[in-house]
């Protein structure tokens, strides 16, 4: 009995392994085929290509880590809707103050970096 699960585990390994040994080939012949054939017509060789990564995506995805990220995916696109987003006269006074806190620091800087330079020049004698 014991045996027989162990079977189907390795078995299903073994399919898992394939599959992403799949998933590899189709990228790497999407890869080197557009880099072989470049004398081909562009459209169809992007049109290849698409063909190949959609393939390689769909087959990534039957595997038990391509279910795991797709459920990932939807798990994120949900808690995405729950959040409640700014309304558009929010964003803008953040903006509008964030700018002005900016202009404002930024003259501050400017005014400080001023006297620092004349004050330096003056104790080394050095002009600017």
């Amino acid at each position: 009995m014991n045996d027989s699960i162990e079977d189907t585990s390795k078995k299903k390994n073994r399919i898992e392994v394939y599959k992403w040994l799949g998933v590899m080939i189709l990228v790497v012949t999407a890869i080197i085929g557009n880099a072989l054939y470049r004398d081909m017509l562009f459209p169809v060789r992007i049109l290849i290509i698409i063909l190949l990564i959609t393939a390689a995506t769909i087959l990534a995805l039957l595997t038990v880590k391509g279910k795991a990220a797709l459920n990932f995916t939807y798990q994120a696109h949900s808690e995405i809707r729950k959040i409640i987003w700014p309304t558009r006269q929010e964003t803008f006074h953040t903006t509008f103050i964030v700018t002005a806190v900016t202009t404002i620091m930024s003259l501050i800087l400017w005014g400080l970096d001023s006297i620092l330079v004349r004050l330096v020049s003056f104790i080394t004698g050095l002009r600017f």
